[in-house]
C-alpha cells in the first residue's frame, strides 16, 4: 500500500472514531457549537456600567489604587467605546450614576474594601436595581450625560417627597395616614387636570418649596382627540408625589401646564395650590410667573409664538379635612 493511501485512510479512520464519541457523549467544553450557545448566553445577559458623570466625582476616584484612571476625558471616552462595544453585540447596556460619597458608605455597611474592582462591580449592581439609570440606544456620552444627571435628580426629588409624606403620620382626629390622603388627593388633582386639558401634547410642572429645598417635578403626557392622556407611569407618580407635599404641607406650590397642537400657539396655563386644591392664576399672573427668572426674580422675555392663559376650573371637589 501506498504510503500517501495509508495516510488518507488513518485520516478517515480517526475521524470516524471522533464522531462516534462525540455521538455517544455529546459535544464537549470549548467545542464551537458550545461557544456559540455561550455568546448567545452573553447577549442574553444585561450589563449595567456605572458612570462618573462630572469631574468632581472623577477626582474622588482617583484616591483608590485599583481605579485604573487618572484623565476624566479619557475615562469618558473609554467608557463610551465600552458602551458602543456591548450595543455591537446585541447586549442590552443600563447607565447608572456612580456616586463616589454613596459607594464610601455602601463599602462601610457592607464591610467591602473600597479599593477594588469587586466592591465597584457589585455597588454599580446595587444602585442599578434601586437607582437611576438610563438605558444605552447608542446615543454620544455627551447626550447621555444630562439625562442620567436629570434621572439622578428626579430619583432624588422622589426619594425626598416620599420620606416627607411618610413622617406625617396619622390624623389625630380621623387616624387616616396623612401622606396616603394627600397623595391619592393629589393624583385625583392631576387626572382631572389632564381630562380637562384636552388634546394636544402636555409638558407639566409642579413646584413646591420646603425648609431644605425646591422640588421640582415634570411631567410630559399627550392626549388624541378621543381617549386618555397617556402618560408614563413613573413619571405620573413622581409628579402625584410633589403634588402631595403641597396639598399635605398646605404650602405655596405651584402648577404651570403648557399646551401644544398642530397649527396653533403653545398655551401656556398655570394654578396655586389652595386648601387642598388648584386655584387658576390669571393671565397677568401667568405671564408674570412664567417670564421671571425663579434665581435672580430678573425679567426673562416672553417666548414668540406663545399664548399666556389664566389657569381653568378643573371642576375638582374640594377636600374632606383631616387635620
Amino acid at each position: 500500500m501506498a504510503q500517501t493511501d495509508y495516510t488518507k485512510q488513518n485520516a478517515q479512520h480517526k475521524a470516524t472514531l471522533k464522531a462516534a464519541h462525540r455521538k455517544k457523549h455529546g459535544r464537549r467544553h470549548g467545542t464551537p457549537h458550545t461557544t456559540t450557545l455561550r455568546r448567545t448566553l452573553r447577549r442574553e445577559a444585561p450589563s449595567t456600567v456605572g458612570l462618573l458623570v462630572d469631574a468632581q466625582d472623577f477626582a474622588a476616584m482617583r484616591r483608590y489604587s485599583t481605579f485604573p484612571f487618572d484623565d476624566h476625558t479619557a475615562y469618558l471616552q473609554q467608557v463610551e467605546a465600552l458602551l458602543k462595544a456591548l450595543t455591537a453585540q446585541g447586549v442590552h447596556t443600563t447607565v447608572a450614576l456612580f456616586d463616589p460619597e454613596d459607594y464610601e458608605e455602601f463599602c462601610a455597611e457592607s464591610d467591602l474594601d473600597a479599593d477594588t474592582g469587586a466592591s465597584r462591580s457589585r455597588f454599580t449592581a446595587e444602585i442599578a436595581a434601586a437607582g437611576a439609570t438610563v438605558t444605552y440606544t447608542g446615543q454620544g456620552i455627551d447626550d447621555l450625560i444630562p439625562v442620567l444627571a436629570s434621572r439622578a435628580v428626579r430619583q432624588a426629588t422622589w426619594e425626598y417627597a416620599t420620606l416627607l409624606l411618610a413622617d406625617l403620620g396619622t390624623c389625630a382626629d380621623c387616624g387616616q395616614d396623612i401622606g396616603r390622603a394627600a397623595f391619592d388627593r393629589a393624583s385625583h388633582l392631576l387626572m382631572r387636570l389632564l381630562e380637562t386639558a384636552g388634546p394636544g401634547t402636555h409638558h407639566l410642572v409642579c413646584s413646591v418649596p420646603t425648609d431644605n429645598d425646591q422640588l421640582l417635578a415634570v411631567l410630559h403626557t399627550h392626549r388624541d382627540s378621543t381617549g386618555p392622556a397617556r402618560l408614563d407611569s413613573a413619571e405620573g407618580a413622581e409628579f402625584a408625589t410633589v403634588l402631595a407635599v403641597a396639598v399635605a404641607l398646605e404650602s405655596r406650590g405651584g402648577v404651570v401646564l403648557r399646551t401644544s397642537a398642530p397649527d396653533s400657539p403653545d398655551r401656556v396655563h398655570g394654578w396655586r395650590l389652595a386648601h387642598g386644591g388648584l386655584a387658576p392664576l390669571t393671565a397677568g399672573e401667568v405671564f408674570n410667573a412664567y417670564c421671571t427668572d425663579a434665581d435672580t426674580g430678573e425679567p426673562v422675555s416672553p417666548e414668540s409664538g406663545v399664548e399666556y392663559c389664566a389657569g381653568f376650573d378643573i371642576g375638582a371637589e374640594p377636600p374632606e379635612t383631616h387635620h
